[in-house]
């Protein structure tokens, strides 16, 4: 094996060492989604639409406070660091919501595993945006779409399984949750081998140590010309003394605008509600239980098929167009579903209706939306502001699919699909107007460039224009 194909399988197992937090992320919240109607039985927790809301969303808080926290603890304390406590919390969490014998237990469990989701979703992201070489980012910091999707199908999966052969056990719901333990062993094993950010240990004054982790997975004249454009980045921003203060500064507040709304872009298209109320969804439009189980996998299988052509896709296209696609598609197929839910009200083709716009609505969700918004987030904040810009973007997404996730099953069950689907017909008409007017372009331009180049853009900025106007 020469050098070159070596460091590139060591990157490559950095890439999925981390992306195992992605999976934890997408089986955490998946597995909702076909728990719910055992869990709801009499004889179990007995949940109503207001229950049944905050069980789903109080995973979704705590991944806000676990994004905000752990953005900041990880510009403190390394990324790699942080991943790895992330997974023992994962690990315990987890447990404590398969034991859970109320609903009290199950919310503060769902809580503490939303910590990890959250902490997870903000810096496997920066970690692999950090590690990779400019040309290989966006497909390295998709790759981790690809697992939470991945996570989502598997906990789908299984969901099935278990809940058609075991329907007459009672506690089904407990076996579903206690599989996301699994997942959480295997990111610590696998975290405990990667290295730290070679960007954060020059953040730290560690620069013969970041070298050392450049020459393990780029070329040696590579490595040591990128050590110095990162040192020089450093220097320029140890002038200033990082804080929270720094996003006072008009072109930092723009980024951090931005990064806030292209994460709430994600959220406001209804994708969770899908995600985590698939099954229920399905049974409103008039599958059985068992059914829309089965039914459910189609999404998670459409969803990984979308993302894997997302992750190609944002290697030859740029960023902005494939985003405005992505909406268009989204908003379209939300519309068609709230139409066809009064049009066929009733009918037996509701329900294979439904089915078939939730996967295309998917498919340019995670082929476009997904894997364009996580990786912006990573991108455009400069290094020592990244753990906390991120940190802050991704805790409004969650607030957001807080939100979204404790209102859906009230909504559905007071108002009806056709409504509680117009109303994110608008948001995504909104999220379209954001997009095509504030975010920038990021395709071709290491980290470093990027910085430097919000700076310059921001000297030529006259007065009058926007705050957040790119």
């Amino acid at each position: 094996m020469d050098m070159n194909e070596h460091r590139n399988r060591r990157l490559k197992l950095i890439m999925i060492s981390a992306t195992f937090g992605g999976l934890l992320f997408g089986y955490d919240t998946g597995v909702i989604n076909g728990a719910l109607p055992f869990m709801a039985r009499p004889d179990q927790l007995q949940l109503t639409p207001v229950t049944e809301g905050l069980v789903t969303s109080i995973l979704l808080l705590g991944a806000a406070f676990g994004a905000l926290l752990c953005g900041r603890l990880a510009d403190r304390y390394g990324r790699r660091n942080m991943i790895l406590n992330l997974s023992f919390l994962f690990f315990l969490a987890s447990l404590g919501t398969a034991l859970a014998p109320n609903v009290l237990i199950m919310v503060v469990f769902r809580f503490l595993l939303g910590l990890a989701v959250g902490g997870a979703s903000a810096m496997v992201p920066a970690f692999l945006a950090e590690m990779a070489p400019h040309e290989k980012r966006g497909r390295m910091v998709t790759q981790n779409e690809l697992m939470i999707v991945g996570g989502q199908f598997l906990a789908y999966v299984f969901n099935a399984i278990l809940g058609v052969t075991m329907a007459n056990t009672g506690h089904v719901w407990r076996y579903m949750l206690v599989l996301c333990a699994v997942p959480a062993l295997m990111l610590f094993a696998s975290m405990l081998k990667a290295p730290e950010s070679p960007r954060w240990l020059i953040s730290k004054g560690k620069k013969s140590e970041a070298l050392r982790v450049l020459k393990q997975i780029r070329e040696e004249k590579r490595a040591e010309a990128e050590c110095r454009e990162i040192q020089a980045a450093v220097e320029k921003d140890t002038l200033e003394k990082a804080s929270l203060s720094d996003f006072s500064t008009p072109w930092l507040r723009r980024l951090l605008l931005i990064g806030i709304g292209v994460a709430m872009v994600n959220q406001i298209t209804g994708v969770n509600s899908i995600m985590y109320y698939g099954t229920q969804i399905l049974k409103e439009s008039g599958f059985g239980t068992k059914a829309a189980l089965i039914a459910n996998i189609g999404n998670g299988l459409i969803s990984v098929i979308a993302v894997i052509f997302g992750i190609w896709l944002v290697g030859k296209v740029s960023r902005r167009p494939i985003l405005l696609i992505g909406l268009a598609g989204t908003t379209t197929a939300l519309l068609l579903i709230a139409v066809f839910s009064i049009v066929l009200d009733g009918s037996a083709a509701l329900p294979y209706a439904v089915l078939s716009l939730t996967v295309l609505f998917l498919a340019f969700m995670q082929g476009c939306v997904g894997p364009v918004t996580w990786l912006v987030i990573a991108e455009i904040f400069p290094q020592r502001l990244r753990g906390l810009g991120s940190g802050i973007s991704v805790f409004f997404l969650w607030i957001l699919n807080f939100m979204i996730g404790f209102a859906f099953p009230i909504l559905l069950s007071s108002a009806g699909l056709s409504f509680t689907f117009f109303i994110f017909v608008a948001l995504g008409i909104l999220a379209i107007g954001f997009v095509y007017k504030f975010m920038p372009e990021t395709k071709g331009r290491t980290l470093e460039e990027l910085e430097e180049h919000f700076r310059s853009q921001h000297d030529k900025d006259t007065p009058e224009k926007s705050a957040i106007e790119v």
